[in-house]
């Protein structure tokens, strides 16, 4: 799954001239229970969308459906609907959805040939589309893995390869977590639209009641009261300022999930020797991203991020030396401790300085870390081509790494990249 031509549903348009009763019936039909939207198009354009929500607030209000029953949709539309073209990736229409969703629960999105009206799309199934492509990306890595190893000539690519694979469970659990209060939150705004289709029923019941020139005044009180327990029942469960930030924690769970998403796509891409100008702070915030799962058992992680100039260079590879470096810092801590990551820059190199509170290395063996096989990790845990290749991305990069560190107390790497650089 790519692209949203794979989440692209037929959902026949309304008109704009449509009547707001008429909508409320439409709902009401079981055929459109697949979405909580419905487009109205002009023309074969988009002009915008109208949800249950919208229509039960105009049945809610006092005389709603005589009021304004016979309004056209145009008035109580969503004028500025999220659209979103039919070949756009799936990473795209994420990072757009997120930026401009207001109602995470009951707005969904239109899809377009560029122009005129396809179908619509939900957000729900953007984000299992999301987790699908993950799962993919994730199974050709594992198989890239297992070529990787069989090679002797490929052992810095299958290091790399390791590593990052490593990463794989984590990131996956960094998605679902969010994708789980996402799920659970619609979970609680579907019983609470429940909840509210009952009290527009018995509001619909007291008027008709009311209207009947045979009702008793015991009659009236009786449903009248019905009623105001229901509202208030429904009001003690469902308050407002709840419901609120039920959509907030929606939204930033998407974003949460689009940034891990992005964040995975510009670590794990294959051109690696692709040569980019970049800011080495976002590689140091993918580094960090991708190792989250690792680090945050591990250690606190502060950050003092200076306003650094770009840096041409390998994104893919300077990445690695980064994650290598923050998890090599995590698994130096016993227990919990701190990491602090420094980044600053002079006339000629960015300087990335990343300093934990781990248990330091030997003075013994601090001449050795760089060579290829050497390890301190138990067998089993360490391949000891870590930083012999951090080692060899930054020399080829022209810069150069220091190393510090003190038995008990900690160790600290700095790594400095030319900012003028042409590339071997």
């Amino acid at each position: 799954m790519n692209n949203i031509s794979e989440l692209c549903i037929s959902v026949e348009p309304l008109a704009p001239h449509f009547r707001v009763e008429d909508v409320g019936d439409i709902f009401l039909d079981k055929r459109y229970n697949r979405f909580l939207s419905l487009p109205v198009v002009r023309d074969g354009r988009p002009v915008g969308t109208i949800s249950r929500t919208r229509v039960q607030q105009v049945f809610m209000s006092r005389f709603g459906r005589e009021l304004q029953g016979s309004r056209p949709i145009e008035e109580i539309m969503n004028p500025t609907p999220l659209v979103v073209p039919l070949d756009q990736s799936l990473e795209e229409a994420s990072q757009y959805v997120t930026r401009n969703i207001v109602s995470p629960i009951t707005e969904d999105f239109i899809v377009t040939d560029g122009e005129g009206y396809l179908g619509m799309g939900s957000v729900i199934d953007l984000i299992r589309g999301l987790e699908k492509q993950l799962v993919s990306q994730n199974q050709s890595l594992a198989q890239a893995y297992g070529k990787l190893k069989a090679s002797q000539a490929q052992l810095v690519q299958s290091e790399k390869m390791a590593s990052l694979g490593q990463m794989v469970a984590g990131v996956a659990h960094e998605i679902n977590t969010p994708l789980g209060y996402v799920q659970s939150n619609i979970e609680i705004a579907r019983d609470a639209y429940g909840k509210m289709a009952a009290l527009n029923s018995a509001h619909n019941e007291l008027y008709s009641i009311m209207q009947s020139p045979e009702a008793s005044e015991a009659t009236v009180n009786e449903h009248f009261a019905r009623l105001q327990h229901m509202r208030e029942a429904f009001a003690e469960v469902y308050p407002p300022e709840s419901m609120e930030g039920l959509f907030s924690d929606s939204l930033y769970g998407l974003k949460q999930i689009s940034e891990i998403v992005v964040n995975l796509k510009n670590f794990s891409r294959i051109d690696q020797a692709a040569v980019d100008n970049i800011d080495i702070n976002e590689c140091v915030v993918s580094a960090l991203t991708i190792g989250k799962n690792v680090i945050k058992h591990k250690a606190d992680v502060v950050r003092d991020f200076g306003v650094l100039p770009k840096v041409s260079c390998s994104p893919s590879q300077i990445n690695q030396v980064f994650l290598n470096l923050v998890t090599n810092a995590a698994q130096a801590i016993e227990g919990f401790g701190r990491i602090a990551i420094k980044t600053f820059a002079d006339d000629r190199y960015v300087h990335v300085e990343i300093r934990d509170n781990g248990k330091g290395i030997p003075p013994e063996a601090l001449a050795k870390i760089y060579d290829p096989f050497y390890t301190t990790k138990p067998i089993g845990e360490g391949t000891g081509l870590g930083l012999s290749i951090v080692f060899g991305i930054i020399k080829d990069h022209g810069g150069h790494i220091q190393v510090k560190s003190e038995v008990g107390i900690g160790t600290a790497f700095c790594v400095s990249l030319p900012i003028k650089r042409v590339m071997n």
